[in-house]
């Protein structure tokens, strides 16, 4: 038996140092995500609310939510466009990032609703509001790494899975009752 200060120890821990993750590639990773994630779910939500992009606009976009069964389409448009522009910047920036991320969760989960029964493969398929949504989820529950302005609000300084999670539930609950309102 050998004792926890042999030198038979030294080479495992050092091997076993070496095999540890990387702080700094987690928080790139997670910045290279946000920044990605981020930015497109900002340009969809541009493209709801000043038709930017090749968008519809609050009009346009209210058409196409009036004829997806919502009640009061432009401004349901209003809100879509709002939480995935701020949702967006908020994952850019890495503020209050578990809210950016579900704010992007919810908006997601109605697009999904919408195009669900299309398959799982575009151009009709939802593969893509999957992978939006799964993203920004994950986002919400991890953080968003040291390379966020989150660093600098106490309470988020230190990323607790509660937090993220408590977020989701709430985007998931407003996503919801949004839906029962559809026809």
């Amino acid at each position: 038996m050998t004792s926890p200060h042999s030198t038979l120890q030294v080479p495992r821990l050092a091997t076993e140092m070496r095999r540890a993750p990387s702080s700094s590639g987690h928080d790139a990773g997670l910045l290279l995500l946000r920044i990605v994630l981020g930015l497109t779910m900002a340009g969809h939500g541009a493209q709801k609310l000043f038709g930017w992009f090749g968008g519809g606009g609050l009009d346009g976009t209210g058409q196409f939510f009036t004829m997806s069964g919502y009640p009061s389409g432009r401004s349901m448009a209003l809100v879509a466009g709002l939480s995935e522009t701020l949702g967006g910047l908020g994952l850019v920036i890495g503020l209050l990032t578990p809210l950016a991320g579900a704010a992007v969760v919810g908006t997601m989960i109605n697009a999904l609703a919408v195009k669900w029964g299309g398959g799982f493969f575009a151009p009709k398929g939802v593969e893509y509001e999957l992978l939006l949504t799964a993203g920004a989820a994950a986002l919400a529950l991890t953080g968003p790494g040291r390379y966020a302005a989150d660093r600098l609000v106490p309470a988020l300084r230190a990323h607790r899975f509660v937090y993220g999670a408590a977020a989701l539930a709430l985007a998931v609950v407003l996503a919801g009752g949004v839906l029962l309102l559809r026809k």
